[in-house]
């Protein structure tokens, strides 16, 4: 794997129906939805029933079908892009920078260490811990190399190595009366996403390994969840005073021929 990234390598295969689908890419099903509704290709029933289905799509396989028999403009079918396309910045093509880290080793003794935030990961990066502890968090770090190495050794201490989703983790570590975390491994990485090999030594101690999302990225999946509670919610309430606009206008209109009739006999008996 470091070879194919370092050397560029075959392009990743595109991703299929499979992939996941965004905020944004269910918004777009809605909106098709709702000019449905308005031009009464859907009645009230379907449209609730194809809203309810898009809002609970995860992938794209399962977005696709919903507006599949629907026209845009009455023209032609709408298209889901099922392809998407690299973003330059924050991919892990850009995270992989080469050249040699900003931090090589890191040391506790009776204390404690971090490296975490914007720093590169050297090829390998070594650290000793004794009665102490210390905490290497690559969720925001940069990579000098397709395949790096976090080398840590933990006598009667504890280290805890903090990996971004979509990085291929690898332990290769030996405990006595310790022990290293296996717990992320097994998991693929993501296409061009770099490999992280945990090694080293734990005696009473022990090395763990966890699978966390930055804290900028939590608050983003918590903000979108929000605000996609807050669109489903304002699109029943638009639904709702829709609904109960086309009754008054039904019952406006049904009274007014009521009364024209009315009127009409009363004119017809006078006559």
């Amino acid at each position: 794997m470091t070879d194919a990234v370092s050397s560029g390598g075959t392009p990743p295969r595109p991703p299929g129906p499979e992939l996941r689908a965004s905020d944004a890419d269910r918004e777009r099903v809605s909106e098709v939805l709702r000019d449905a509704l308005a031009e009464g290709r859907l009645d009230m029933e379907e449209f609730e029933e194809r809203l309810d289905a898009t809002y609970k799509a995860r992938t794209y396989g399962e977005l696709a079908p919903i507006t599949r028999d629907l026209p845009v403009g009455g023209v032609a079918p709408p298209k889901i892009d099922m392809l998407k396309r690299p973003e330059p910045d924050g991919s892990w093509a850009s995270r992989i920078v080469g050249g040699e880290g900003s931090s090589t080793w890191a040391v506790a003794v009776m204390s404690g260490f971090q490296r975490k935030g914007r720093w590169t990961v050297p090829r390998r990066f070594n650290c000793f811990a004794f009665w102490g502890g210390g905490e290497i968090d690559l969720r925001e770090a940069n990579f000098a190399d397709g395949e790096v190495e976090i080398n840590c050794v933990a006598i009667m201490g504890g280290m805890q190595v903090v990996v971004p989703p979509g990085v291929e983790v690898v332990v290769r570590g030996i405990g006595i009366m310790g022990g290293f975390d296996h717990r992320e491994e097994g998991v693929p990485g993501e296409p061009g996403a770099p490999r992280v090999v945990v090694t080293g030594f734990a005696f009473w101690g022990g090395v763990g390994v966890e699978r966390k999302v930055t804290r900028a990225e939590r608050q983003r999946l918590r903000d979108e969840r929000r605000q996609q509670r807050l669109d489903r919610r304002e699109a029943v309430r638009e639904l709702r005073e829709s609904v109960r606009d086309d009754v008054r206008d039904a019952h406006r209109r049904m009274i007014g021929d009521h009364h024209g009739l009315m009127r009409e006999r009363r004119r017809r008996r006078e006559d």
